[in-house]
C-alpha cells in the first residue's frame, strides 16, 4: 500500500465518486490536472500521440480562457476533458456557494459532466450538491509527479508497482510536474503498453 492510493475512508465518504473503472477489458485511465498551459500541455499531448494513448484532462477554467488553442487541441486529438474549477480552489477552505459558483464559471468554458476537485479536497455538502449534475472523478493512484522531493524514476516506480486493471492514475500538465514529464510519461506509457493495458479516456457515461 502507498500513500499514492486514495484513502479507503474517502471512498466511503464520497459515495458514488469514480475512483476506478473495473471491466473485462484490461485498461487504465490516465488523467492530467491543472492545465492547459503552454509550458506543459503540448508536450504531454505530443507524447500521448506517439503512443496512440487517450487521456482525460481536468482543466482549470482560467487556463482555458488564457490558452483556448491548447484546449481545442486536447479536444481535436480525441481526449476527454473535465471541470477542475475556474481558479483551482480548495474545497476545504471555500464556502459552499462560492465553490459551486467557481465550478459553474469553469463550466462556461469546459463543456463536460466530469468534475475533479483540486487537491482532492471537497466538503460533503459540496460533493452532494455537485454529484447531482457531475460525475465526480477522484483516483485509484497518484503518480506523485507534483512532489518536488521525488524524481521521475521515483514516480515511475509508484505507477509500476501499484497500477491495476481499471486504475485511474493522476498526472499533471503543470509547472510543478513539467520537468519530470519527458522522462516519466514515455516510460510509463511503454510499461503500460508492454503490460497489455489499453490507455483510455474517461467519458461521462463510464
Amino acid at each position: 500500500m502507498t500513500k499514492a492510493r486514495i484513502p479507503s475512508i474517502a471512498q466511503l465518504l464520497y459515495k458514488g465518486a469514480l475512483c476506478r473503472i473495473e471491466g473485462k477489458e484490461k485498461a487504465v485511465y490516465l488523467t492530467f490536472d491543472d492545465g492547459p498551459i503552454p509550458e506543459a500541455t503540448p508536450l504531454v499531448l505530443d507524447i500521448l500521440k506517439q503512443y496512440n494513448a487517450k487521456a482525460t484532462f481536468f482543466c482549470v477554467g482560467d487556463n482555458v480562457r488564457k490558452h483556448p488553442a491548447i484546449y481545442q487541441r486536447i479536444m481535436n486529438e480525441g481526449h476527454s476533458v473535465g471541470n477542475h474549477t475556474y481558479n483551482h480552489v480548495d474545497g476545504w477552505k471555500t464556502p459552499i456557494n462560492e465553490y459551486i459558483e467557481n465550478v459553474e464559471k469553469c463550466a462556461t468554458l469546459v463543456d463536460s459532466k466530469l468534475f475533479r476537485p483540486p487537491y482532492g479536497r471537497i466538503g460533503l455538502k459540496q460533493f452532494n450538491n455537485l454529484k447531482k449534475k457531475y460525475k465526480i472523478v477522484l483516483w485509484d493512484l497518484l503518480s506523485m509527479d507534483y512532489d518536488p522531493v521525488l524524481g521521475a524514476e521515483d514516480c515511475f516506480k509508484i505507477v509500476e508497482k501499484n497500477t491495476r486493471n481499471g486504475s485511474i492514475i493522476v498526472f499533471h500538465d503543470s509547472i510543478k510536474a513539467k520537468e519530470k514529464t519527458p522522462r516519466l510519461l514515455p516510460k510509463t506509457l511503454e510499461f503500460l503498453t508492454t503490460e497489455g493495458y489499453s490507455l483510455k479516456a474517461i467519458s461521462a457515461t463510464t
